[in-house]
């Protein structure tokens, strides 16, 4: 297992990306590709202790910045580090992608360098939410995709399927979609045609619309939505707790465990599903604990076979009329 790290990308590069690629290869199996300014990134390596033969640097010239436009800066910055890490990918030379620089970058590379699964015409990203008992619900698509049409709602929920049959080992994960009340016909035209297609797609356990204050019951194991909605919904939640954890913090001195499990820098990244290779987005403002997580998200996605979960769930994609 070979994991391509873009060191370059995110608000602690590559400082902190580099102490989590130390960390990951501590706790962890498998080798790192750290792709990168190839002088930085040996000086920063002088103060750590680690095994050589697992350790490898690609040297990268370009960085693509946050406020960069990502299509733009993808043909003008061929040797950015996350363009780099995603040839790595195509090329057989890496089994995945782990990056905390631009989202839309990232999510460009993806595109134009792996590709598209075919029957996906937009690729989503994947967030677990923590759940009662510990199971986590599966909210898709969370920050990918602005306007949506129903249609790529049913494929958010094929490969949503396919990720919580694969990660989560459930057999027939239930299928949500996120709306304003719990009725059928409820909400805007996207969910009524949305709701529409789930229904009628063969093979997806569709359990119907789920309310945002159910999002914690477990009601359902993959929650679909569009990206506008799942980004601001899973902002509100970083928000909350951490304004809730700080005022709990100040009146008891301490902060509960159970608000650990809204803490971003546990969960890591979210993968990017529906491209023909293993993409993990990292949060930009990433250390190395998260950059450690990111890496064992993609690790799993790798010994999970999730892309060739995927691709089974997208080759019984049938829209009924």
């Amino acid at each position: 297992m070979k994991i391509a790290l873009d060191v370059m990308g995110g608000d602690y590069a590559p400082v902190e990306l580099l102490a989590g690629a130390i960390k990951w290869l501590q706790e962890s199996e498998g080798q790192i590709i750290l792709v990168g300014d190839q002088e930085i990134i040996n000086e920063e390596l002088r103060q750590y202790s680690y095994d050589p033969t697992r350790l490898e640097i690609i040297h990268a010239s370009q960085v693509i910045g946050m406020n960069e436009s990502p299509a733009v800066a993808l043909r003008k910055k061929k040797d950015a580090s996350i363009v780099v890490a995603s040839r790595l990918v195509k090329d057989g030379m890496a089994d995945a992608i782990v990056s905390c620089g631009s989202t839309g970058a990232q999510m460009a590379a993806a595109i134009f360098i792996l590709g598209r699964m075919q029957g996906v015409e937009r690729p989503p990203i994947v967030a677990p939410i923590p759940g009662r008992g510990g199971k986590p619900t599966l909210l898709i698509d969370v920050g990918a995709n602005v306007d949506c049409r129903p249609v790529q709602l049913l494929q958010f929920a094929l490969l949503g399927q396919a990720y919580a049959r694969g990660v989560l080992n459930l057999d027939n994960p239930r299928i949500g979609l996120l709306n304003n009340g719990e009725e059928e016909g409820k909400g805007n035209n996207l969910s009524i045609q949305a709701y529409e297609l789930l229904r009628q797609q063969s093979g997806l356990n569709f359990v119907g619309n789920i309310e945002g204050r159910d999002l914690f019951n477990s009601r359902c194991d993959v929650l679909v939505c569009d990206g506008f909605t799942g980004n601001i919904l899973l902002k509100a939640l970083e928000g909350m707790a951490f304004f809730l954890a700080t005022g709990i913090k100040e009146e008891l001195g301490t902060i509960p465990a159970a608000f650990m499990q809204l803490d971003y820098t546990q969960i890591g990244g979210a993968p990017l599903l529906g491209v023909n290779g293993i993409s993990v987005v990292c949060h930009g403002s990433s250390r190395r604990e998260t950059v450690c997580n990111g890496l064992k998200i993609a690790a799993d996605s790798i010994n999970n076979k999730i892309i060739d979960k995927q691709l089974q769930e997208l080759s019984r994609l049938k829209i009924e009329n």
